[in-house]
């Protein structure tokens, strides 16, 4: 791979890319396309860790997506001095690979169900389990269903850039391919051996364009699979050194964590006598915390950039598989505060039943509307189901689109596009009048 291509300003479903700006670069619309977009703003009601927290310090998905883009931006920036050091990338400046990072790991997590990590497994376990879904498969390919066999945020995530938040263009918000590439840490279709994906089928021909616009390497017999676009290396490790520091953070905010242990864990990746004193000095426990967070996150921001440096000429090839997390001096620390987190934080019980509520919640709304749609496309709506089909938006229930009537994936599809846009408490809501449990008017 090279760097001139990889770098493209070209944007999807564009023919030809525009001159460059001075002063507002094609890689800085794009963060401002994603920001304003009403897919980012429902962030703000979406799980990072503790769902529907009465808390109002712990983060949410939209904190969680700024501070990933804050850390992007740096390591972006830190490593563009590299990169334009060694190649003739003119008239592009470190601070424009800053800009793709910063866009790509703001838009990382957009295409998050509700209720966060445990709401991707609710509908993985739904496809597998639900009699509804059995049905269903009969009709789809083995490819089709592993889309929701396996089913992915981060796939649903290119879905919503590069379709469905402005769904009148072909390539939805027209982002540049170098900060879609940057964003797709798993290029990959849901058919593919790999842990992860980022695409649907319904998607791959608009990920191709993505793939071979940024010139990414194709994986050897492998169908739609590439090597990743080597910033997104940097954008996955954005969003790993944020959420271990910061939901650690968030875990002591709410006393999970001990005070003591967060200064060992964090001054053991700062690893400095002159910080280690400045804390002794601080008399405010919250300033403290806030002093060493950042710190840490410095330091980690510095080791990042010196490992993609080291590691340059292997990603290029695509020869580099692990993280870049894994290959800095701070490896073991950041390892100790993710088992610390896998115990404590992530298991904090008010957390984890409402995770599992969320599980009936997705269960119930599938289970309810998936057959609805059913027998609207085969023209036998019952009452029932004609009124709940009229609380779906038109745009996914086409009943009179023949692709949409001819294909029960497609028909899943757009349903999750729904179902996946939801905040956490609209979800709630909605799970609740569709029940019963709640009605128009009611005192709650």
């Amino acid at each position: 791979m090279n760097w001139s291509q990889l770098l493209s300003f070209q944007r999807l479903g564009k023919d030809q890319p525009k001159p460059l700006q001075p002063g507002r670069s094609p890689f800085q619309q794009d963060f401002d396309r994603i920001i304003f977009s009403s897919a980012f703003r429902r962030l703000q009601d979406k799980t990072q860790v503790f769902p529907l927290a009465e808390h109002d310090y712990v983060r949410t998905r939209l904190t969680h997506s700024l501070e990933a883009a804050s850390i992007g931006r740096s390591l972006g920036a830190g490593a563009g001095v590299f990169i334009c050091r060694h190649g003739d990338l003119a008239p592009l400046q470190p601070s424009d690979v800053g800009a793709i990072c910063a866009a790509a790991s703001l838009g990382h997590d957009i295409g998050n169900p509700p209720f966060g990590h445990s709401g991707e497994e609710a509908i993985r376990h739904w496809f597998t389990h639900s009699a509804v879904a059995a049905t269903l498969q009969q009709t789809m390919t083995e490819h089709e269903c592993a889309d929701f066999r396996r089913y992915e945020g981060n796939a649903q995530g290119f879905r919503v850039l590069a379709r469905l938040q402005m769904p009148d263009n072909y390539g939805g918000m027209q982002l540049t391919c170098a900060t879609l590439a940057a964003a797709a840490k798993y290029p990959y279709p849901g058919s593919a051996n790999h842990k992860k994906f980022n695409f649907f089928q319904a998607d791959r021909e608009l990920f191709r364009l993505v793939a071979e616009a940024t010139g990414m390497q194709p994986r050897a017999g492998e169908d739609f699979s590439w090597y990743r676009h080597p910033l997104a290396f940097l954008v996955e490790a954005a969003d790993d050194i944020t959420y271990r520091i910061i939901d650690f953070e968030d875990g002591h905010a709410l006393k999970i964590i001990p005070y003591p242990e967060i200064e060992r864990l964090f001054l053991a990746i700062i690893d400095d006598g002159d910080t280690r004193n400045k804390v002794q000095q601080l008399h405010d426990p919250e300033r403290k915390v806030e002093m060493l967070r950042a710190k840490a996150l410095g330091t980690l921001i510095d080791q990042i950039i010196k490992a993609f440096e080291r590691h340059h000429d292997a990603i290029l090839a695509g020869e580099l598989e692990q993280p870049l997390i894994h290959l800095i001096p701070a490896a073991p620390v950041l390892a100790e505060i993710l088992q610390r987190s896998i115990e404590e934080v992530y298991t904090f019980r008010r957390a984890v039943e409402i995770e599992a509520a969320g599980y009936e919640l997705t269960f119930g709304l599938l289970d309810t509307f998936v057959p609805a749609l059913e027998e609207a496309a085969f023209g036998r709506a019952s009452d029932r189901s004609r009124k709940l089909l009229q609380l779906l938006p038109k745009r996914y229930c086409p009943v009179d689109d023949p692709a949409w009537k001819g294909s029960s994936y497609l028909r899943l599809l757009m349903l999750l596009d729904y179902l996946a846009g939801m905040t956490d408490s609209y979800a709630v809501s909605l799970f609740k009048k569709i029940k019963g449990i709640s009605l128009p008017g009611m005192m709650m």
